[in-house]
């Protein structure tokens, strides 16, 4: 009965571990795609808490610029996010999806970020942002 019971614990630990380790690695995944449409949407977006994933213009420089769009997120596996984009995207832009993190506004459920605020800011695990960079279609 001892030796069931520590390998039921065993494996329920490791279990536990396992579960939290895939959801703590933030990532966005997510392809070049036409845009024409007015949406930029990620395949899969990792959060590891509830948050936004904000659409960047970027360029060459990979420098988070100005916000042309977001959309909700929940801790968690994320799928088929969809982000309206809020100005005219053109074939041919670079586009950074970032997660940003609920925190620091004033209002929660309500995106409050603007360039370089604290408010729903960028999530920075081990100092490095959350995201990925494609290419409008």
């Amino acid at each position: 009965m001892k030796m069931f019971t520590a390998t039921a614990l065993a494996l329920t630990l490791a279990t536990g571990t396992a579960f939290a380790a895939a959801h703590s690695n933030a990532m966005v995944e997510a392809m070049d795609q036409d845009v024409s449409n007015g949406v930029v949407s990620a395949d899969k977006v990792m959060a590891t808490e509830n948050g936004w994933m904000v659409v960047h213009r970027t360029d060459a420089e990979m420098k988070p610029g100005p916000v042309v769009g977001y959309a909700p997120l929940r801790a968690g596996e994320n799928v088929d996010v969809a982000a309206i984009l809020q100005e005219e995207v053109k074939s041919g832009d670079m586009l950074m999806l970032m997660v940003h993190s609920e925190e620091g506004g004033m209002k929660t459920g309500g995106f409050e970020y603007t360039l370089g605020a604290k408010e729903d800011g960028p999530i920075k695990p081990d100092g490095k942002l959350v995201m990925t960079v494609i290419t409008a279609e």
